[in-house]
């Protein structure tokens, strides 16, 4: 399965030199957040593939323009072609604001999944906005990770971690690819290809 990550920032290649043939081969989008949605809806509209996506810290405009024709996957899971992807959407809290969570609050909301992660056996993919705790996150509270992204990494050792938030055009050193435990993890900054295999 190929499947189009992407986060942040729209990618001028797919917008605004799109071509139908760019989408070739692709089975499955999954937007980490923070998009412009009529972004989303674009994609969603050039190709029969799921598009998918969880919030990220600044989509508070989703309320007022939805993606039309995409699937918000936060909180739940997801299951395409027998692969379960699980989403948990938002940063963490820096100031009031949609999709803003402590530590505490984003614990919470994985502790209401238990029944999901029970009936679906755990879940492939891994998709949310900020990255996990000292795993490519930022030293500074808005781009801190999650520590319970680790402890669901840790326990059920899905093949992918898929985030955004942190941009790789800061400057700093974040990676694209990284490896923990036995999960790929991937920041999915702009745009980027992965092979489930």
């Amino acid at each position: 399965m190929k499947i189009l990550a992407i986060a942040d920032e729209e990618s001028a290649y797919l917008w605004d030199y799109f071509e139908k043939s760019k989408l070739e081969g692709i089975d499955l989008i999954i937007s980490c957040g923070d998009l412009d949605p009529r972004y989303l809806s674009f994609l969603a509209t050039f190709t029969s593939v799921p598009v998918l996506y969880v919030h990220g810290n600044h989509d508070d405009k989703y309320e007022r323009i939805p993606p039309d024709g995409c699937t918000c996957i936060d909180d739940k899971i997801y299951v395409h072609q027998g692969v379960r992807i699980l989403g948990l959407g938002g940063s963490m809290r820096y100031k009031p604001g949609d999709y803003q969570y402590t530590e505490w609050q984003m614990k919470n909301r994985v502790r209401k999944l238990w029944f999901s992660l029970l009936r679906h056996g755990g879940f492939d993919i891994l998709v949310t906005h900020a990255p996990a705790y000292q795993l490519n996150d930022g030293m500074d509270l808005p781009h801190q990770g999650f520590q319970v992204f680790r402890s669901l990494i840790e326990k059920y050792k899905p093949k992918y971690f898929l985030h955004g938030h942190v941009h790789m055009s800061y400057g700093r050193k974040h990676k694209r690819y990284d490896t923990y435990q036995d999960t790929q993890v991937v920041n999915a900054f702009e745009r980027c290809i992965i092979e489930y295999l």
